[in-house]
């Protein structure tokens, strides 16, 4: 009954959402229990997160809440003596001392970031005698956000549903059978923090503190990596996990702390879940939420509503984010989706076609920006909100000289823009905790952010005062950077209100860019000292540097932040004199450079690379996601940009492919980019040696760094747009990287700049119509690869340097056809 109901409901929504009349192949789907944590499938509702394993006898469905972390506020000027090193260093770049330079810029560290924290495992244990199990399989449908598992027991056939519901605010999961009382289990759980359990009002309740502190975990020199005493008493969340079990028939008692359920014939259990977290700049403790009421408030609302009920609000609070876009390719191709997707991954990586998993890659790094980023002060971190560790690798935390910011790369794009406001809070949140920073550090204006960042707004270098490495702890540029995604929110919007609100934030950043900036022998203006973030170069012979001067991404983010400030700030018609002196800072910052090899210089001088296939592209942002080179602005630039990505090779961790994606197509090679958004699909398995470690995906489709970083998800989802459609030159390219392997497809309801919703549809490799909603108004340029006519206005296009153009002026709400001729 309930897969009826579904299915009304889903034409019902799609139809609401105008896409009716197509077909997305959206299931993830398994034959076998998971046996490893990246074998399990993720739902989540922005706040909730679960890892469903799908096993039989005990299965296991591990739990994250998005402001579960170690630690608390962070405490002004940790390192007092931080700002006397300044000078010092920088006289030791005048006179190229690099080692010097790289010795003296240790002692500008702090404190490590904290660390993202698993809540628990609810553990339910389902006695068949030990008969085994057959007719097994589990999915995800992301499409629905619904996962569910399937097998057959002694002739008996028993389903499980679970999902993650928003509107609820509960994970609600459906245990069924399709015999009367054939359901006995037990119900237990447990965390990896220090916890109390109990039965409480016929619910099993878990109650826990999150430690003070936890190391990162490549950290290994301490005797106590986790602490949990706290003499400030500010520190170390609370949390609190209830599981409230709905019983049709059976009996319901209970051994110790365990639930028991015997003999039932369908079991709802409600999954809620809250910390203490009050804010950044809250005290848990002292200052903290009442988790304990928040968590029970919503067992009690959600748990009197029927199941039933319950799907509607949780599909048309999910539909109305995820139907908005839809992505067909090579429809005429033989269709896999009746295949396992693991099967379908092996077949992928030994050559077969398979358009349907590629589209349904594009479409899960939307399902899981859906899933998790909808907690205010808690944009998605390193792994979503899906973690199972004490230890997470790199802390799971906010790193933000590039895997936070590929988070939010689709936000717009993708159609997902209300999804963004957990990272406009963040950024707000470390504009302040920066300011500070920026004052005790360097005795800066505005605010400035490093390399790391937690829920309590790091904005410090991190390495433990002296004990990490530079090369990645010291890295100025995350103010600078955030500010762009504020920006571009701003102009996929056009909401003015919007840009008033974030414009002191961009103006704080281009402050401490200008008191950062200084001037080298020749009169340019330079970061001094400066980074490429995580990368080495070779000077004098084979000595190995990391601290320079003016990194190439150091000039580009800064030179990108200079141009949007001001552009806001004539946007807002307000702050001339500072717009002048930025505009005349930027004039004045160091020219980009092409090295002897051709390509986009990364340093100061045109040194080797130590590692001439690093992961990091991290001079390439002036290509993106910037627009500074541009095969269409600055095509000798664009050029050294296509060099340094031959020269850096195609393979890769997961995120670094996915980069590449974008950067290919933004220099409008999609035949390249698509040869590094397959690799982006290599099958990888920790544990298996059949499969190296490598960057690609594991088998429920996370992207592997190898270990699992979820920016690469998002980072392909954007990197597809890029290929179909890009805006950043204040016109609509339609089809600027088409990839000749896709012949023939359809996209429908992506984003561009000017708050334009585009669908496109191309055969042969050909765009053959596209629909244009204006949903603000403006002028809007279009560019095609092909002579095309805007139908009703009658306007055909005029041949450009490349492709052809038209510009016309539109009206809010109307729609616009064009058609190829």
């Amino acid at each position: 009954m309930l897969y009826h109901f579904l299915k009304k409901l889903f034409i019902f929504s799609a139809v609401l959402a105008g896409l009716s009349g197509y077909a997305q192949d959206l299931k993830l789907q398994y034959n076998q229990p998971a046996v490893e944590w990246t074998e399990a499938l993720p739902i989540g509702n922005g706040t909730l997160g679960a890892m469903v394993f799908g096993r039989v006898d005990s299965e296991l469905i591990q739990l994250n809440e998005a402001t579960l972390w170690s630690g608390g506020p962070v405490q002004k000027n940790v390192n007092p003596d931080a700002f006397k090193n300044l000078a010092l260093i920088r006289e030791a770049l005048k006179a190229e001392d690099f080692d010097k330079a790289y010795n003296l810029t240790k002692n500008m560290q702090g404190a490590y970031s904290e660390s993202f924290m698993p809540l628990g495992d609810l553990i339910l244990k389902q006695d068949f005698g030990g008969k085994k199990a057959d007719s097994y399989n589990r999915s995800l449908d992301i499409q629905t956000g619904l996962a569910v598992t399937n097998f057959k027991v002694d002739g008996v056939s028993y389903k499980r549903e679970i999902f993650a519901s928003a509107p609820a605010q509960c994970i609600v999961l459906k245990l069924s059978a399709d015999q009367t009382k054939k359901l006995s289990i037990t119900l237990d759980a447990s965390s990896l923090l220090r916890n109390e359990k109990s039965i409480n009002d016929k619910s099993l309740v878990l109650k826990g503190k999150a430690p003070s502190h936890a190391d990162p975990n490549y950290i290994d020199y301490n005797k106590e990596p986790v602490i949990y005493d706290d003499p400030t008493g500010c520190r170390g969340m609370r949390f609190e996990l209830i599981v409230k079990p709905i019983v049709k028939e059976g009996t319901v008692s209970y051994e110790g702390n365990k639930i028991v359920i015997k003999n039932a014939s369908e079991i709802v259990l409600f999954i809620s879940a809250a910390t203490s977290f009050n804010g950044f700049d809250k005290c848990p403790d002292s200052q903290g939420k009442d988790e304990h009421a928040f968590a029970e408030n919503q067992i009690k609302k959600a748990s009197v509503k029927k199941y039933d009920n319950l799907v509607k609000e949780h599909l048309q609070d999910f539909q109305k984010l995820f139907n908005r876009v839809s992505l067909q390719l090579n429809e005429k191709e033989n269709s896999k989706s009746n295949l396992p997707t693991d099967i379908r991954l092996e077949q992928y990586a030994k050559g077969e076609k398979d358009a349907g998993l590629e589209a349904l890659f594009f479409q899960y790094g939307r399902y899981l920006l859906i899933s998790s980023s909808r907690t205010h002060n808690a944009p998605a971190n390193l792994q979503g909100i899906w973690n199972n560790k004490l230890r997470a690798p790199w802390s799971s935390n906010y790193t933000t000289n590039i895997n936070l910011q590929m988070n939010y790369w689709p936000v717009e794009s993708a159609n997902l823009s209300e999804l963004f406001f957990p990272l406009d809070d963040f950024v707000k949140n470390v504009s302040v905790t920066g300011a500070e920073t920026a004052k005790s550090y360097y005795h800066a204006n505005g605010w400035v952010l490093h390399h790391n960042s937690d829920i309590w707004a790091t904005t410090n270098p991190v390495g433990d005062f002296g004990k990490g490495d530079p090369m990645w702890a010291n890295w100025y540029m995350g103010a600078n950077w955030l500010s762009r995604h504020l920006w571009e929110h701003y102009q996929y919007t056009s909401d003015k209100e919007y840009l008033k609100k974030v414009y002191p934030i961009m103006k704080g950043a281009a402050a401490f860019s200008l008191d950062w900036l200084q001037k080298d022998k020749d009169g340019y203006l330079v970061t001094m000292p400066s980074t490429s973030p995580e990368n080495k170069y070779y000077y004098d012979g084979k000595k190995g540097g990391v601290v320079t001067t003016a990194s190439t991404m150091d000039i580009g983010i800064i030179k990108d932040l200079f141009e949007n400030t001001v552009e806001a700030s004539k946007i807002l018609n307000t702050d001339a004199d500072f717009r002048q002196t930025v505009s005349k800072a930027e004039e004045q910052l160091l020219p980009f450079k092409i090295g002897s090899k051709g390509q986009l210089q990364e340093w100061y001088k045109d040194f080797e690379d130590e590692d001439p296939h690093h992961r990091h592209t991290s001079h390439l942002y002036a290509l993106h996601p910037a627009n500074l080179v541009s095969p269409l602005k600055t095509p000798e630039l664009a050029s050294a940009a296509k060099k340094t990505l031959e020269l850096r090779g195609d393979d890769g961790t997961g995120w670094s492919l996915a980069w590449k994606v974008n950067m290919w197509a933004r220099l409008l090679d999609g035949n390249h980019a698509y040869k590094l958004f397959k690799n982006q699909l290599r099958l990888t398995k920790d544990n298996d040696p059949k499969y190296k470690r490598q960057g690609g995906c594991y088998p429920n489709l996370f992207d592997a760094h190898p270990p699992f970083q979820i920016d690469g998800n998002f980072a392909g989802t954007a990197g597809v747009i890029e290929m179909l459609l890009q805006s950043q030159n204040n016109e609509i390219h339609l089809l600027p990287a088409l990839p000749d392997a896709w012949t023939d497809g359809e996209i429908k309801g992506i984003k561009a700049k000017g708050n334009f919703t585009v669908d496109i549809k191309w055969n042969d490799g050909k765009m053959s119509q596209t629909k244009i909603v204006s949903n603000k108004g403006g002028t809007c340029k279009i560019r095609s690869a092909e002579p095309f006519v805007i139908e009703k206005l009658n306007i055909k296009s005029e041949k450009s340097a490349i492709g052809y153009t038209a510009v016309f002026e539109t009206k809010k709400g109307i729609s616009y056809i064009i058609k190829s001729l």
